[in-house]
């Protein structure tokens, strides 16, 4: 794969809307100094509800161009529905490295104690084969409940814009697996979507204090920093984010962009 020389050039960051700030999280501790474009497809949000098709071509269409525009040293998805789905296609167009997000099952059979975990996502990561082969290379022996909780995409965006959390909304999630046959027994819970690491607490009150939660931010951005070992890093100016659809709401988001090292906002 070809690499840039560049030291100003950026990782670029994609996530169907602003859940990807949890991974962004996690890279900022390892790489301080890269140069980041953090890229909001606000306009096809929410993926979740889209077909398989529609994703694959909306993402690997949008992450080509971008890539002509912004030269990047590496992509990451940092969205599982995404990257469940179109990780292979876009590796396929792309002659830089990109890093995937995918349900962390693997750490959290080693995590159970009780042998039963679950699973929340999206209505498309859910029912996704590679979330079934992940399910068999990793937790054959575990009991894996998948519940679909699109709500907490809608609710973890509404938070970033200040907005109190609808508990109901955390409570029906966490029923939607506590109510499974077996449910009673889950003691980890993997976060399958980028969005959810930004309710954990939330989520800690309705599930309860046994409970451990698990995702993969922390595995993404030692993934990025391994791949970039040796690198040079130089900013030529302040991180930014990228939307690509202009609306009202996006400016209620410049608090928590900031907050996370992005100074300004575009639309592509």
């Amino acid at each position: 794969m070809a690499v840039s020389s560049d030291p100003s050039s950026p990782i670029l960051l994609f996530d169907s809307g602003v859940g990807g700030l949890s991974v962004l999280a996690e890279i900022r501790k390892l790489l301080p100094d890269a140069p980041v474009i953090y890229a909001a497809d606000n306009a096809g949000l929410p993926y979740g509800t889209k077909s398989e098709a529609q994703i694959a071509a909306r993402v690997s269409g949008l992450l080509g161009r971008m890539t002509e525009r912004f030269a990047p040293r590496l992509v990451c998805i940092a969205c599982n529905t995404a990257s469940t789905i179109a990780l292979g296609m876009v590796r396929d167009v792309l002659e830089i490295p990109v890093v995937g997000t995918v349900p962390a099952i693997k750490p959290a059979a080693t995590f159970t104690r009780t042998g039963t975990i679950g699973l929340l996502g999206t209505e498309a990561t859910i029912r996704q084969a590679y979330v079934d082969r992940l399910e068999r290379e990793f937790a054959s022996d575990k009991h894996l409940l998948r519940a679909a909780a699109p709500e907490l995409v809608e609710a973890a965006e509404s938070l970033l814009r200040g907005n109190p959390v609808n508990r109901a909304i955390i409570a029906d999630a966490a029923q939607k697996l506590r109510g499974m046959p077996g449910g009673e027994k889950i003691d980890t819970v993997v976060l399958a979507c980028t969005h959810f690491p930004l309710l954990e607490n939330e989520l800690g009150e309705a599930f309860g204090a046994d409970v451990r939660f698990v995702h993969g931010a922390q595995g993404i951005a030692r993934r990025i920093a391994s791949l970039t070992s040796g690198q040079m890093f130089e900013r030529a100016g302040p991180d930014f984010a990228l939307f690509t659809r202009d609306e009202a709401s996006c400016g209620t988001l410049a608090s928590a962009l900031a907050r996370n090292g992005l100074m300004r906002m575009d639309v592509f």
